[in-house]
């Protein structure tokens, strides 16, 4: 299994892998709108702990429900890994720099992730470097640029700049552990006990999370609650999900679709317009995405070449007919 999925290129990704990984980003997007908007009641710390939390408990309901159990050990380092550095790092980072970020710029900024994460994938999940994916890699940044410069207003602070690419380089790194941890336990098994650990290591935030939510609206417990259910508990599972079903250089490149999506739901909620300029980046983006899923064409096989037939009706110039067949097996 571990074998099969070194070479990702060559197998065709299911289709509810696709649908999953969709609506991770659709989620996701979402949650940079949240946090800019809870960041107001609720400080970095204290907000990746109560969103972690609940996260964490509606997930290990489930595993309890389907009776998954442990994981098994060799699948603990991952998990661990993921649960420090993605949900522990990059969501007090995120928190922290989205309150001198506007949503847009905190997007386009973790937008680098996926950049870290191909290049980490290629050196040390052995995934390679295609064409393709460079390709759309390149394409697919200039749109998250784009996007994410079109949305004014924030403070684009230094340190809301350096918080924002140190959840960047969280995130790529917890992809890179994550992936391992999925070639020996189920996507669910993964991300509830990543997100738990995640939680016991924003722990010392307890103190001040409570203050927090003492003084806070019923809107702020209601974007808490939010959090934690969806943009955590749902979409890390189904990002889980699409990840044990695809390369993780490749599923990295998928996520240029947020910042677009981030500046489209910051319109009605935040007040932050889309201009000619954010369009244009999201349809980069969602080029780019397009370009990275390319299948490269095999090179011909000399030796299963078929013995030459006599031109038929239709054929082309020579008559010389398609022999090529099925590019490859898919799954």
């Amino acid at each position: 299994m571990a074998q099969h999925e070194t070479s990702p290129t060559l197998a065709k990704t299911p289709v509810s892998a696709l649908v999953a990984a969709l609506l991770t980003m659709v989620l996701w997007a979402s949650a940079f709108v949240a946090i800019r908007h809870i960041g107001e009641s609720v400080r970095p710390g204290p907000l990746a702990l109560g969103r972690l939390l609940i996260g964490a408990v509606a997930l290990l309901a489930v595993v309890a429900f389907r009776r998954e159990g442990l994981p098994p050990r060799a699948a603990w380092p991952g998990i661990a890994g993921m649960g420090v550095f993605w949900f522990g790092l990059y969501m007090v980072a995120l928190n922290w720099g989205e309150q001198h970020t506007d949503a847009g710029t905190a997007a386009l900024l973790i937008g680098a992730g996926p950049l870290l994460v191909a290049l980490l994938a290629g050196f040390l999940l052995h995934e390679g470097f295609p064409r393709p994916l460079l390709i759309g890699l390149a394409v697919a940044f200039v749109g998250a640029a784009l996007a994410g410069a079109s949305s004014g207003g924030g403070d684009s602070a230094v340190l809301g700049v350096l918080l924002c690419l140190a959840a960047a380089a969280g995130h790529a790194v917890g992809v890179i552990f994550q992936k391992p941890a999925l070639s020996h336990a189920s996507p669910l098994q993964v991300t509830a006990y990543a997100s738990t650990i995640g939680a016991v290591a924003c722990l010392p935030f307890a103190g001040q999370l409570v203050t927090d939510l003492g003084s806070a609206s019923a809107g702020a417990w209601a974007g808490v609650l939010y959090l934690g259910l969806l943009p955590t508990a749902l979409a890390f599972w189904t990002w889980s999900y699409a990840l044990a079903h695809m390369p993780a250089g490749r599923l990295g490149a998928v996520t240029y679709i947020v910042p677009a999506l981030t500046v489209l739901l910051a319109w009605p909620t935040l007040g932050e317009f889309p201009s000619g300029l954010a369009l244009a980046g999201g349809a980069l983006c969602l080029l780019g995405v397009g370009l990275s899923r390319r299948q490269p064409r095999p090179a011909p096989d000399p030796a299963a070449s078929p013995v030459p037939e006599p031109a038929s009706v239709g054929e082309g110039r020579g008559g010389t007919a398609d022999v090529s067949g099925p590019a490859l097996a898919q799954d």
